[in-house]
């Protein structure tokens, strides 16, 4: 029990120690006017209270991520305690906090461009078509996992394809009424209440474990892998624990909220803190995973047979019975389909950018919104198990692009850049090696090639940006306008 006590206290203490390094790093300047104030137009740059933004953003950023993720990273043992402490810390709440605040300096523009700005045309539109892929993988996703989790609980007496498809054609009606409509209509009035639901179900699981007499990590400690299957700690822990550590989906999701920011200190709380909070979820989770199952062959068997959803289930009826078993399970349903809808979102503010077609008028919301749910329409009746697959990696090379493009930015404005670019290039050696020796990509190295191949890999990008660095003429005051390195 300490030890995942003593994990939470260093997230808080992280929130409060180097967050404010990263926010008097950065610059925040609380008299700067920020887009919702000078850009104002009642749909998307609608000025918020700080509270209601951060647990809109919170629940933006979470997903499935900090629940599942964490529950297959308890496989490896405390190992994964410590990459969600230091992740979220050191890499995740840092990207989070420069996606939000690049945004806010380049008019609440979306990641592609404050990416483009930074790192070239070329990297801008790499990210555009990146970017819209991943949240229609996202957005569809994050349609068929949680009706297939409402079909088992509630069916309405149809078959279980007949009321899988009844759930998905009543989720992607909210999502087409969520992405189409003002910020503060739906999400602005129901994503605090949910964000509250996500915070009360991660604190009451957490006290029945105490309150139930469980043996926190009854296994120990250590920090050996201990995955019941042998699968390697490097890279596999790091890309599978994403959305509790570091995860690219959250810039895409950031600069939504950028248009909302009140002013440039509300970031500090807003962008680092929900990912702080994030942590401390995934926290709760990976110490279920390795306390309520005694073992990780027994948490595995679980796994096996019915995937991290049956995990949640199991979990969340024995420690808070039926009743709150269900409204736990409900606020699992309630993750996918927050951020499912924010993608779609997001992915109509990147389209709208890139396309320079302005969104006050619903009919050009329309022009966009109709062709997107097609495509997502269409998505839905391919097979997803492959492409899955691929979700892990292409989120953390998206929060790997996202990390570089901040260590220039810093570098532009005369800033210390090592608390991006220290990052970036670990989780370019991440990236990279997964790459090279994951068994679904057609690499399929050996670790003994691959490893120093990835970490040759980071190293070398590291010496690059090093290189343009010491060649980046440093703008005095520099100006927060479109414009890129060298």
């Amino acid at each position: 029990m300490f030890y995942f006590f003593l994990a939470c206290a260093l997230l808080i203490a992280g929130y409060f120690i180097y967050g404010k390094v990263v926010e008097a790093n950065f610059g925040a300047d609380q008299c700067r006017v920020t887009p919702a104030c000078r850009m104002e137009d009642g749909v998307d740059y609608v000025k918020m209270s700080p509270a209601k933004i951060y647990l809109i953003q919170l629940l933006n950023i979470a997903g499935l991520g900090p629940i599942f993720g964490p529950i297959l990273g308890a496989l490896y043992g405390p190992a994964a305690l410590v990459w969600i402490v230091l992740g979220s810390i050191f890499a995740g709440a840092v990207h989070d906090y420069f996606a939000g605040m690049m945004s806010v300096r380049y008019d609440g523009k979306s990641i592609p461009d404050a990416v483009g700005y930074n790192l070239g045309k070329f990297a801008k539109q790499f990210m555009n078509v990146f970017s819209i892929v991943l949240l229609l993988l996202v957005g569809v996703v994050f349609v068929l996992g949680p009706a297939k989790l409402l079909a088992n609980k509630i069916g309405f007496e149809l078959d279980k394809t007949a009321a899988v498809a009844v759930w998905t054609g009543i989720i992607f009606a909210y999502y087409f009424l969520a992405t189409i409509l003002p910020v503060d209509k739906i999400i602005g009035r129901l994503y605090p209440l949910f964000a509250v639901c996500l915070l009360v179900m991660a604190g009451g699981l957490s006290t029945m474990l105490i309150v139930d007499g469980y043996t926190f990590f009854p296994n120990g400690i250590g920090l050996a892998n201990v995955h019941p299957t042998g699968l390697p700690m490097w890279p596999l822990m790091f890309i599978t624990i994403a959305c509790g550590a570091i995860s690219g989906f959250h810039a895409t999701q950031s600069p939504l909220m950028a248009r909302c920011l009140p002013d440039e200190k509300c970031g500090r709380p807003i962008f680092y803190g929900a990912m702080i909070g994030e942590g401390i979820i995934a926290l709760v989770w990976a110490t279920l995973g390795m306390t309520f199952y005694q073992t990780p062959e027994a948490l595995q068997a679980v796994l096996a047979s019915g995937g991290p959803a049956a995990v949640v289930d199991q979990v969340a009826t024995t420690l808070m019975g039926p009743i709150g078993g269900f409204l736990a399970i409900i606020g699992v349903i309630i993750l996918p389909i927050s951020s499912g809808d924010t993608a779609f979102r997001a992915a109509r503010l990147i389209i709208a950018d890139f396309t320079n077609v302005g969104q006050r008028d619903v009919a050009k919301r329309l022009m966009i919104a109709v062709p997107l749910f097609v495509v997502g329409y269409l998505i839905t009746k391919t097979d997803f198990n492959i492409i899955w697959r691929y979700f892990g990696f292409s989120n953390q090379t998206l929060a790997t692009i996202v990390l570089w493009a901040a260590a220039v930015y810093l570098v532009r404005h005369g800033k210390i850049h090592w608390i991006a670019s220290i990052p970036a290039t670990f989780m370019t050696a991440v990236c990279a090696t997964y790459l090279c020796v994951a068994p679904e990509f057609a690499l399929k190295f050996d670790s003994s090639v691959g490893y120093p191949i990835g970490i040759a890999t980071a190293a070398v990008c590291f010496v690059l940006f090093m290189l343009k660095a010491r060649k980046t003429v440093v703008e005095v005051d520099a100006p927060d306008s479109p414009g890129t390195i060298g």
